[in-house]
């Protein structure tokens, strides 16, 4: 319990208005289901029972424009490239394709910079046009803002590093590849930038739940968690059961997320 205080608590944000006795009880349910959040150091979980495919529209031999070669890069961009492999390698995100591999697709990589810090980005939009798109819908804003209306209690939650902790099928593997100056690398999990996974990853919250959905009182937003309710009670039993799936299917959400506040 110490650990999990250290760690996660410190990070969660309550409302000043809430009261001390609540706190206590919501407290007390988080550290009832503390495997559902993430924990320093630890691996990146695979979500279980989901797959993330990609379909191309066209047949091989694929357009040239599937086939690019990697961007020349600053010795600053490949040293930070070289770290963010590393990172997404460590992760179980990337792994290093090999020389007797056969490869089909790849896609250029870059740095990107902002603030002074680096990020990796695979330029996906060539992959975008030929693949086929999912048209599962994704929830308006304004429509999730009326239902929160009459809300007095609410607790937001989103899914550590999101697409990350869902894995793809061998066929998408092999169109998900990206070449830089140090090799070709091949995601294992959902990389930003790709089209289809917002539709994709609502479509798979949506099935892990159904009747909380059906109800009325959660809100996905591919992947944002939202409860609300107008007791605190009830709040506290329909928190539990969303709870209670996110660790059935392994998911990890980030406690730097969560916020409780009362809505007059």
């Amino acid at each position: 319990m110490d650990c999990f205080i250290t760690e996660q608590l410190k990070r969660a944000e309550f409302n000043h208005e809430l009261p001390v006795k609540m706190k206590e009880k919501l407290i007390d349910l988080l550290f009832k289901y503390e495997n559902a959040f993430e924990t320093d150091n630890e691996p990146l979980c695979v979500i279980i029972g989901d797959e993330v495919d990609i379909i191309l529209n066209v047949e091989k031999p694929y357009p040239p424009l599937l086939r690019r070669s990697g961007y020349p890069a600053s010795p600053r961009a490949r040293e930070a490239l070289e770290v963010h492999i590393k990172e997404l390698m460590d992760l179980g995100v990337l792994r290093q394709v090999g020389h007797n591999e056969q490869v089909e697709v790849t896609t250029h990589a870059i740095i990107a910079w902002h603030n002074g810090k680096s990020r990796i980005v695979g330029d996906f939009r060539a992959l975008n046009t030929y693949t086929m798109t999912d048209r599962y819908p994704i929830p308006r804003i304004h429509e999730t803002l009326t239902q929160l209306s009459q809300a007095k209690f609410i607790t937001a939650m989103d899914s550590l590093k999101g697409f990350h902790q869902d894995v793809l099928k061998d066929n998408a593997k092999k169109v998900l590849r990206i070449i830089v100056h140090c090799g070709i690398f091949e995601y294992l999990r959902i990389p930003f930038g790709i089209k289809n996974a917002p539709s994709h990853y609502q479509r798979m919250m949506n099935t892990i739940f159904p009747e909380e959905l059906s109800e009325g009182w959660l809100i996905i937003y591919i992947d944002d968690i939202i409860v609300f309710s107008e007791t605190w009670e009830n709040h506290l039993s329909r928190l539990e059961r969303v709870l209670q799936k996110i660790v059935q299917v392994n998911m990890k959400i980030t406690l730097k997320s969560v916020i409780l506040h009362t809505v007059n």
